[in-house]
This record gives structure tokens, C-alpha cells and sequence, in this order.
């Protein structure tokens, strides 16, 4: 009954080899998978500051930035001063990122398949919402 934070570790670990794998498979490389919960928010809310992608993440922003940096010299996305007001500076993403919507979209479903496949909906309903009780 004290392996909570094991049984966690061990599915986050599983779940990011898997990400790993799966790009590797479709060609891409210089990603990882803490790249995903920015391309996630770039795909969901479009261009974003860093504070907001950090929030969003529940990430520190120097971590934020890092991220940011590698993805940006791999191509993905870009920052863009804002015309309102030059004291904001948005992530926005590339072409390139844009055409990697369907991949990200791919990985993410079968990842999703893999963890739930064990799973009855009203399980994983329950299982998330403990999670996030936690």
C-alpha cells in the first residue's frame, strides 16, 4: 500500500521511453518528451509568453526557457515581440511545428491507448481523478 509514488515513477518512465521510441520511429530527432507539454500548449492556445507557458506547465521559467531555446533551434518555434507592447515577447510556432501537429497527435493517442488499454472508461475516470487528489 506504500508504492504509490514507485508505481508513478515507474509508468512516467515507461511512458517516456515509449515517446522516445515512437519519434525515433517516425524519423525525428532532437526532441524529447518534456518538449511535449510545450508543443501541446503552442498547438492548444496558439502564441503564448513564457510565464504562461510556465504556468501552464507547472514548470520553473529558466526551465521554461531551456526548453524554449532547443526547440527553437531545432526549428519548431520562434519568439515574436508583441506589436501592442514590446515588453512581451510570444512563443509561436513554426511551419515545422505546425507540421508536426499530426505526429505529436499520433504519439500522444497511442500512448494514451497503451495506458488505458487495462482500463474500463468509469477505472480511468476514477484513477485521474484520485491522481489529481493526490
Amino acid at each position: 500500500m506504500n508504492d504509490m509514488l514507485s508505481l508513478v515513477s515507474k509508468i512516467h518512465e515507461k511512458g517516456n521511453q515509449f515517446i522516445i521510441d515512437e519519434l525515433k520511429k517516425n524519423g525525428t530527432s532532437g526532441l524529447v518528451p518534456s518538449h511535449g507539454d510545450i508543443l501541446f500548449c503552442l498547438y492548444k492556445n496558439g502564441k503564448m509568453t513564457m510565464k504562461n507557458i510556465a504556468e501552464s506547465i507547472h514548470r520553473t521559467k529558466p526551465t521554461v526557457t531551456v526548453l524554449v531555446d532547443k526547440l527553437e533551434k531545432l526549428g519548431y518555434l520562434k519568439r515574436i515581440v508583441s506589436e501592442e507592447d514590446s515588453r512581451y515577447t510570444y512563443i509561436v510556432l513554426t511551419q515545422k511545428g505546425e507540421d508536426f501537429k499530426p505526429v505529436f497527435i499520433e504519439i500522444s493517442n497511442k500512448l494514451n491507448s497503451m495506458l488505458y488499454k487495462n482500463l474500463t472508461a468509469d477505472e480511468a475516470h476514477l484513477l485521474e481523478n484520485l491522481l489529481r487528489k493526490v
